[in-house]
């Protein structure tokens, strides 16, 4: 007799494959895997070597939280095509799984980073920083448009975008440049929303990568006026050029319970 043709117990066939003999008896019950034999003598379930690879998809499937009615109907009518387009629409998901938890994980470290500025931070200084270019979903504000609106206008763009949950994206406030040096330091013209692992470029904003001037606020935004006017102080002193927009975040939402304790990171480009 061949090796192979050997039937085994229930106990060695779950143990070659690393599950349950509890699985196997639930599949057999339901009629989706059913043993090679019935030892006549004890009524035992006995499998053999060729029923490996079916179990394998089998588990494989489980695995992709394919459901078991779905792989009953493909146990049924195997054929290679029929693995292979339930084989495309798992890896379409998991693909798109993938991209989700790379986003959460980079969102995570972005917000580690913020709990380490947090920890080192001198409120007091302004520095120059490097950073990389980033694409921006954008919405248009003004001084008119209501805290309301702004809610409508930035749950659109996450539902455009197919966010999950609001923490899957980092948010904030722009001003441009030319109305800082008129002034006019309230003049928000954008909310910016940063979505991890955007695809196109295509009607997004840029934020360009280089040097930037970082600083940051603590406090209501009636005095970050004062502020602004430090950032660009400090521009005028060391012959720098300020261009585009300022770019406003919050980060440290997560750790206070009062706006008083808030801390606004501001990060304008140095022209070159």
């Amino acid at each position: 007799m061949n090796e192979k043709d050997k039937l085994l117990t229930i106990g060695q066939f779950a143990a070659l494959h690393g599950i349950n003999k509890k699985t196997l008896m639930w599949y057999d019950q339901i009629g989706l895997f059913k043993p090679a034999a019935i030892n006549p003598e004890n009524g035992y379930r006995c499998y053999n070597y060729y029923q490996s690879p079916i179990l394998e998809t089998i588990l494989l499937l489980r695995e992709l939280d394919v459901s078991v009615n779905e792989i009953q109907a493909f146990i049924k009518d195997r054929s290679a095509q029929n693995l292979k387009n339930l084989l495309d629409e798992k890896i379409s998901a998991l693909d798109l799984q993938i991209i989700h938890m790379q986003a959460v994980r980079q969102m995570l470290c972005r917000h580690r980073q913020d709990m380490v500025t947090l920890l080192t931070m001198d409120l007091s200084e302004i520095n120059i920083v490097e950073k990389e270019e980033c694409c921006l979903v954008t919405v248009d504000i003004d001084s008119s448009t209501s805290f309301e609106k702004e809610v409508e206008l930035i749950t659109a763009e996450t539902a455009k975008y197919r966010l999950g949950r609001l923490h899957d994206a980092s948010y904030g406030s722009m001003i441009a440049v030319t109305s800082l040096l008129n002034g006019n330091y309230d003049d928000y013209s954008k909310l910016f929303i940063e979505i991890p692992f955007l695809t196109q470029k295509e009607g997004l904003h840029i934020q360009p990568g280089g040097k930037y001037l970082r600083a940051f606020h603590k406090g209501g935004w009636d005095e970050i006026s004062l502020r602004y006017q430090s950032i660009l102080d400090y521009a005028n002193k060391h012959g720098l050029r300020l261009s585009g927009y300022s770019y406003e975040k919050g980060i440290n939402e997560t750790v206070i319970d009062c706006v008083e304790d808030y801390i606004v990171q501001i990060e304008i480009p140095i022209s070159v």
